[in-house]
């Protein structure tokens, strides 16, 4: 399995990033996450005077094969469909990055249907879909190998064009049950905690998707690694946004972590370099049941609360105003010494 070095920041200059936040022109802790997000990315990027370059998002799509079993309200065909409407400039992932001036990257990781990449999609497809996890793995180790090298690589590519801050989002119907199945296993909260309605589904929807995961979850017979449960019930989209993730914070970029997918996403990466976490800020907690839970066994604070649950990378970019905030605030707010004003706290 391809290999990453996650190194925890440094912490020599965090006195002094503290120090300058503290004697900006305002009371001490007055900006309350604003100051924890401008001392977590100064450390970050090692500097007390960061800066943001070219945010992109990068969306990654692939089919399931648990989704023949009847798990999401949406047909199969919305991914494929979804995929290339990405490329007419339509969907809600699309004004958000031109609001925010986000690029905005298309993989293909696995969709089961022959795209059409003139279009701007990039090919990194692995396979036209997963296995159905009810019934065997849904990938293979090498499989899960090339999902990692490939979001990696797609991570290089960006840091290439001048990125320093990324934001990853998912297509994919039915990806809300390996998210429900890691959450479960890496957590250990009760599976029903775990899963929602996904894209839609009614009380009768969700109990039979409950009992669908419950019996992947009782068929598993991998040795319980980390390694294994994402293999056995990730999506290959999923597993190349593990790849990008582990990638970024091996190169001290700024991860936006957006929502149930890619939170369970930052999960399993977890679960394999604890690290990472030190690189992503949580962009919003959505509206999918357990993803509250999620963050908070994941000891994750979310910046906004919108109720989204559209996934496809959009509440992280929704936050990066507030992260854009907190790089401002350290960089163009003058000190009590420059300006001249007594501290008063």
């Amino acid at each position: 399995m391809k290999r990453f070095n996650i190194q925890s920041p440094q912490r020599t200059i965090e006195t002094m990033l503290v120090d300058k936040i503290n004697n900006l022109t305002k009371p001490k802790g007055s900006l309350g996450t604003l100051e924890d997000l401008a001392l977590q990315i100064g450390l970050i990027q090692q500097t007390l005077s960061p800066e943001l370059h070219h945010p992109q998002n990068i969306i990654f799509c692939a089919d399931h094969g648990i989704a023949d079993e009847g798990v999401s309200v949406s047909p199969k065909e919305v991914t494929w469909q979804q995929t290339i409407h990405f490329t007419h400039g339509g969907g809600g992932v699309n004004f958000l990055c031109h609001q925010h001036g986000f690029g905005l990257k298309i993989v293909d990781a696995g969709v089961d249907f022959d795209l059409p990449y003139q279009q701007g999609i990039i090919n990194m497809k692995v396979r036209k879909g997963t296995r159905n996890f009810l019934r065997e793995a849904a990938m293979t180790s090498e499989e899960m190998d090339l999902c990692l090298t490939r979001g990696a690589a797609l991570v290089k590519m960006c840091e290439d064009e001048g990125s320093n801050i990324l934001s990853f989002g998912e297509m994919g119907i039915g990806n809300t049950s390996p998210s429900s199945i890691w959450m479960h296993l890496f957590t250990h909260l009760p599976l029903q905690q775990c899963v929602g309605a996904g894209s839609g589904l009614n009380n009768f929807g969700i109990n039979h998707k409950l009992h669908i995961l419950q019996q992947c979850v009782d068929n598993y017979r991998g040795d319980g690694s980390a390694a294994d449960i994402i293999r056995y019930f990730g999506g290959y989209e999923m597993v190349m946004a593990i790849g990008a993730m582990l990638q970024a914070a091996q190169d001290h970029v700024i991860i936006l972590v957006d929502g149930f997918i890619m939170t369970a996403c930052m999960l399993a990466a977890m679960q394999l370099y604890p690290e990472v976490k030190q690189y992503a800020i949580f962009g919003h907690c959505g509206d999918e049941s357990g993803h509250q839970l999620l963050l908070n066994a994941m000891g994750a604070y979310p910046l906004l609360h919108l109720g989204l649950r559209l996934g496809e990378g959009t509440g992280a970019i929704c936050a990066y105003p507030i992260v854009d905030s907190a790089v401002r605030m350290i960089n163009e707010m003058e000190s009590f010494q420059k300006a001249s004003i007594t501290k008063y706290f």
